[in-house]
């Protein structure tokens, strides 16, 4: 996977650069997009729809590229997130928008280095969407199949975009529930993460299969809203060396997770009143105190339960799902990975 993505990226840069050696922290913030990290999640559940239905001997090669292609899709959707989040690392790294304003204080460039880290930020996202589209193309299939697996692909995208705005839009909203917190983590990312990945993987390999489409729809929901979940606890109790981030974040964004959301709940009145009104200075949040409160409501021990069951689900839907027997264990082990990381 790496191999190919490292082939077609390399070729674009080069035919950019060629077109004016300026472009060059354009080029190199999208090549450390891509290449800085990451699980590879979504090519690898892509990967595992794919050898779900086409068995355990074919060739992957001719579907490489549409499989690579997902990762340039999810880069796109990490340096637009970062943006809009005001995030100030990826995997502890700079985030491109970061990275771009400090080169140009670097190089001593006129005007706002802020103003021009986001503004080149965004066209990195947008060269990385460009790329996912080019490299699908590449792939070695039939047309028609091809064609209808794209068809998902872009549910997938527009979920995405829906998803993201819902998440924008909690950050501003008076009012938010659990059911709609839910709603946002199975558009954001149990969709684009799981579902829609292992649908589309399938496609390329069944275009008619719809009985295994249907097993992935209830078990990329299963495993996508658990790995949100997880995501949830490890942005308030994780250890930033290991996620990239810093911790509380999201809260300090005002974003109503699932995980917040579960503590107003569950909290008993006083509870209530201290969550509130230490959420109401974001800007000098004590994140340590509100991380000890949602534990006191009891909402992390709910939410791991939550991702429990869950995983039960996505493993059960496997035991009776019409795929090959060689995907049942990846698979299986895939739905762990997601709901039980530490990065």
């Amino acid at each position: 996977m790496d191999g190919v993505l490292k082939d077609f990226v390399g070729d674009e840069v080069a035919a950019l650069l060629a077109l004016d050696p300026a472009l060059e922290p354009l080029t190199g913030a999208a090549m450390n997009a891509v290449f800085a990290g990451g699980k590879r999640m979504r090519p690898t559940f892509a990967y595992w729809g794919w050898r779900s239905v086409a068995g355990p001997s074919a060739s992957q090669e001719r579907v490489l590229p549409a499989l690579a292609a997902l990762e340039l899709l999810h880069t796109f959707a990490l340096v637009h997130d970062d943006i809009m989040d005001g995030s100030p690392t990826r995997r502890g790294q700079l985030t491109a928008h970061r990275a771009l304003a400090a080169d140009h204080s670097t190089q001593g460039l006129r005007g706002d280095p802020a103003h021009f880290g986001v503004s080149s930020a965004i066209l990195v996202g947008d060269l990385c969407l460009v790329w996912a589209d080019k490299l699908m193309s590449r792939s070695a299939v039939a047309p028609h199949t091809l064609l209808r697996a794209r068809a998902g692909y872009d549910v997938m995208r527009a979920e995405t975009i829906a998803g993201q705005f819902l998440d924008v839009l909690g950050e501003s909203a008076r009012e938010w529930t659990l059911e709609r917190a839910l709603r946002t983590a199975q558009l954001k990312t149990a969709g684009y993460t799981v579902t829609r990945p292992l649908q589309f993987g399938a496609a390329l390999g069944d275009p008619a299969g719809r009985a295994v489409s249907a097993a992935f729809e209830r078990y990329g929901q299963a495993v996508g809203v658990a790995f949100q979940l997880r995501d949830d606890l490890l942005g308030l109790y994780g250890d930033p060396s290991a996620t990239g981030k810093p911790v509380g974040e999201d809260l300090a964004a005002g974003k109503p997770t699932v995980l917040l959301e579960l503590a107003r709940s569950l909290a008993d009145p006083a509870q209530s009143a201290e969550l509130d009104k230490l959420l109401s200075d974001t800007e000098n949040l004590d994140v340590a105190r509100v991380s000890r409160l949602i534990q006191e409501t009891g909402a992390t021990i709910r939410l791991d339960q939550m991702i429990s069951q869950r995983v039960a689900i996505a493993l059960e839907v496997l035991d009776r799902a019409p795929i090959d027997a060689c995907a049942r264990a990846p698979l299986g082990r895939l739905a762990a990975a997601a709901a039980w990381r530490n990065t």
